[in-house]
C-alpha cells in the first residue's frame, strides 16, 4: 500500500469531483433541467416537456496501468484524512507547489497550428474517488467542501490532479470558483490513471480542438456566450458525459458537463451556473455569439466527444 501511494507521487512530479452544488447548467437558454440518476453508472438528464429517455455510461477512464507502476495505482492506504493544519491559504500561489505547465503539447503550453507535426505530450494524471474527502483550499488547509465518490449527476467522481504538494493532491473541482486549485489528502482511497486527452476551446476562433496524446483528432466549431453572458475561460475539468431525453431539447443530444462557473448568469435565470459544451436544437447559431456562457457544438461533434473523452479531462478555454 505505502508503495502504491509513493509510486503516485512520484509519477505526479514527473508527468507534471466533485462536490454537488450547483442544481443544473449554465448558458443554454432553455427552462430549468431537472437532473435524475439511474442506479449503476447511467445518466439521464430530463428537460421538462420533452419526452423519452437516453442514458450515458460514464466509465471513470481509460484502463489504469498495474498498480504500484509509474502510470498509475491503486491507493487503498488509511482512509482518514489528515487533521487541518491552519486556516491555509489560496493554493494557486504557494510557491512549494508543484505546477503543472499551462495545457499545450509543447513545454511553454503553446498550441501548435493544424499543420505541425503532432507533438507527444505526458499523459495527465486523475484520480476516481472510491471515499469521501475532505476538500481543503491549501495543503493541510481549512476545509472548504466534502468530495464525495459520485457527481450530483451520479457519475463516478473523477478528479484531475494538478499539483501535488508532499502527501497532497491538488485538484479541479466545481465545488471551487473558476482557476483555483483545492487539494486532498493522498491517503484516501482512490484509483490512480492517465489521461493522454486534452481538449482547448478558442472564443475568438469560436472552435474546439481535441487532442489525445498531442495529435488533433477532433476540430469543430462552436457557439460562444454573447456579449453580456460571456463564456467564462480558464482551465476546468470534465466531471460528466450526459445524454438527454431528446435531441430535440435545448442541450441537443449530449452534454460534456465542466467544472466551470458562469458568472455573469441572467436575471432570473434558475438553470444553476455550471458551464458545459454540448449539442444544441439551434445549430444555426454555431459560431456566433448566441448562449448565455455554454459552447455550443455539432450534434455529431459531441456525440464523439462523450464517448471518447474521458472524465477529468482539463478543458481549457482561451480568449
Amino acid at each position: 500500500m505505502t508503495c502504491a501511494r509513493s509510486s503516485l507521487l512520484r509519477a505526479l512530479v514527473a508527468a507534471p469531483l466533485a462536490l454537488a452544488v450547483a442544481g443544473g447548467l449554465a448558458g443554454c437558454g432553455s427552462s430549468d433541467p431537472v437532473a435524475s440518476a439511474l442506479q449503476g453508472q447511467t445518466v439521464t438528464v430530463t428537460i421538462p416537456g420533452a419526452i423519452g429517455t437516453s442514458t450515458a455510461p460514464v466509465a471513470p477512464q481509460e484502463s489504469p496501468a498495474a498498480p504500484g507502476s509509474a502510470d498509475g495505482a491503486s491507493n487503498a492506504a488509511d482512509p482518514t484524512d489528515p487533521p487541518a493544519g491552519g486556516d491555509g491559504a489560496d493554493a494557486s500561489g504557494d510557491s512549494d507547489t508543484t505546477p503543472v505547465p499551462a495545457p499545450g503539447s509543447g513545454t511553454d503550453g503553446s498550441t501548435p497550428s493544424a499543420t505541425a507535426a503532432p507533438v507527444a505530450s505526458a499523459p495527465r494524471p486523475t484520480i476516481h474517488l472510491l471515499q469521501t474527502a475532505l476538500l481543503r483550499d491549501a495543503p493541510g488547509g481549512r476545509v472548504i467542501g466534502q468530495l464525495t465518490p459520485r457527481t450530483e449527476f451520479n457519475s463516478p467522481t473523477v478528479l484531475a490532479v494538478v499539483r501535488q504538494r508532499g502527501s497532497w493532491l491538488g485538484v479541479l473541482s466545481s465545488a471551487l470558483p473558476n482557476d483555483r486549485v483545492g487539494w486532498i489528502s493522498a491517503r484516501v482511497r482512490f484509483e490512480a490513471f492517465r489521461n493522454n486527452y486534452r481538449v482547448d476551446a478558442s472564443l475568438g476562433r469560436r472552435e474546439v480542438v481535441v487532442r489525445r496524446a498531442g495529435r488533433i483528432v477532433q476540430r469543430f466549431p462552436v457557439a460562444i456566450g454573447g456579449v453580456g453572458t460571456p463564456t467564462p475561460r480558464g482551465r476546468f475539468a470534465v466531471t460528466d458525459k450526459l445524454l438527454t431525453q431528446s435531441a430535440a431539447s435545448p442541450y441537443g443530444c449530449c452534454i460534456l458537463a465542466l467544472s466551470g462557473h458562469q458568472l455573469a448568469t441572467p436575471q432570473g435565470w434558475g438553470g444553476g451556473d455550471r458551464i458545459a459544451i454540448h449539442a444544441t436544437n439551434l445549430p444555426e447559431t454555431i459560431g456566433t455569439r448566441a448562449s448565455l456562457g455554454c459552447l455550443r457544438a455539432p450534434t455529431e461533434a459531441i456525440r464523439r466527444v462523450v464517448s471518447t473523452v474521458p472524465l477529468g479531462t482539463i478543458v481549457t478555454i482561451t480568449a
